[in-house]
Parts: C-alpha cells; sequence; structure tokens
C-alpha cells in the first residue's frame, strides 16, 4: 500500500472521528469514556487550526484516511510553550504496516520547523508496542504516573515519553 501523509482537510473530519470513537471505545489509548460527536471534532479541527498546530492525515493511494496525528498544548503555562503533546492513530486494520512512523516522523519535522524543543508521549504504561514504537523513534522514558486514570473497571498508569528535537 502506497502511504501518502497531507494536511488534513475538513472532509477528512468524519474518518478521524471513526479512528478516534474506535480508540475511546476499544483501547485505553485515550482516557475519555464517551464518544464524540461530528460537531465536537469539528470543533477540536479549528481549534488546531487557530492554534497553529498541525494536524495531518495518512492516506491510502485512493485518498482514503488510514491514521491521522496532531500536537498540541503540553501545559498551558508560557514557560511551556517549547514543548508539545502528540497524538498518532492509525484505523483498526491498518496497524503495523508503518502508517504511525510515517505520521510521528512528519510530526517531528514540523516540531522542530516551528522551532519547538520538546515532544511528549503520554502512553498507557501497559501498551508496550506504543512505548517500543516510541523508543524506535528516539523517544526515552521521562517518568510514570501511577494510577492517574480510571477506565474499563481499572486504574492506569501513564507513561510519559519524551523527544528532544535538535
Amino acid at each position: 500500500m502506497k502511504t501518502i501523509i497531507r494536511p488534513a482537510r475538513i472532509e477528512d473530519i468524519e474518518t478521524i472521528l471513526e479512528i478516534v470513537n474506535h480508540a475511546i471505545l476499544n483501547t485505553t489509548a485515550i482516557y475519555d469514556y464517551n464518544v464524540r460527536t461530528l460537531n465536537e471534532q469539528i470543533s477540536w479541527f479549528q481549534d488546531k487550526q487557530s492554534e497553529n498546530f498541525p494536524v495531518i492525515v495518512a492516506t491510502d493511494e485512493n485518498d482514503k484516511v488510514v491514521g491521522f496525528g496532531t500536537y498540541g498544548t503540553f501545559r498551558i503555562k508560557i514557560g511551556y510553550k517549547f514543548t508539545v503533546e502528540h497524538s498518532v492513530y492509525v484505523k483498526d486494520g491498518f496497524s503495523g504496516k508503518g502508517i504511525g512512523k510515517l505520521l510521528l516522523n512528519e510530526l517531528i519535522t514540523l516540531a522542530k520547523n516551528q522551532k519547538l524543543h520538546v515532544i511528549v508521549g503520554c502512553i498507557d504504561a501497559e501498551n508496550s508496542g506504543s512505548i517500543e514504537f516510541h523508543e524506535k523513534l528516539g523517544f526515552k522514558k521521562a517518568g510514570v504516573l501511577k494510577e492517574c486514570a480510571f477506565k474499563f473497571d481499572k486504574w492506569l498508569d501513564l507513561q510519559f515519553m519524551q523527544l528532544i528535537l535538535e
């Protein structure tokens, strides 16, 4: 499969919403409980645009969205303005095809171009696949918050990972 990375467009939001809602309902990749509405996802997209944060998509050769990535504010205090938290999600059934790597590498390039200094990944500590994926791209473990979230009737630990951009 040929994968193309491009900026997201408003017409991509329905598929992004499908990917997000699948993650909410079936994984601990997002600590939300309730699915999002199309209006909420459109608002999210507009907020990213207004804050000059990228939303990118991975598409197949037919321009069908198979994944997306973004980054945004890590914390709101001004001292954190050079640090962002990223998100990368691949559509169910498309994992293991290098799509996530393409998306995250593009986010790293965009962050460098915006003169950012650190990208943070916040990963469920039991998600060893995501942790290994991030390590392969140069991210380092930066601490664990124990039992800081609750989903699917259990306490979850949050693994922080960071990449210092050169």
